[in-house]
């Protein structure tokens, strides 16, 4: 779906430069959170030995107890589809 967004402002600077300059700052940072969200489901795998595909499926089917750590490990596993969602769209955003 192509979405349109019109920006404007009245200002002798461009706005193209500073909006493909914040649109890259916010990837980066966003690649950042992607990192370090990893980073705890890595330590998460480790602590509870199996991945988090399998951890998803098992507690979703609530073969697992419900316990502080686990809805912790969900968040971080819906936070990096998020994140990583954000990031492939604004990758796809194209100034013109």
């Amino acid at each position: 779906m192509l979405q349109q967004v019109t920006v404007s402002a009245e200002t002798p600077i461009s706005l193209k430069p500073l909006l493909r300059a914040a649109i890259q700052s916010e990837i980066k940072m966003l690649s950042f959170g992607i990192n370090r969200t990893r980073e705890r489901l890595t330590a998460f795998e480790k602590q509870f030995d199996m991945n988090s595909e399998e951890f998803e499926r098992r507690f979703t089917a609530r073969d697992l107890n419900e316990s502080l750590d686990f809805i912790e490990w969900e968040g971080e596993i819906k936070t990096l589809r998020l994140l990583e969602e954000q990031q492939a769209v604004l990758q796809q955003a194209h100034l013109s």
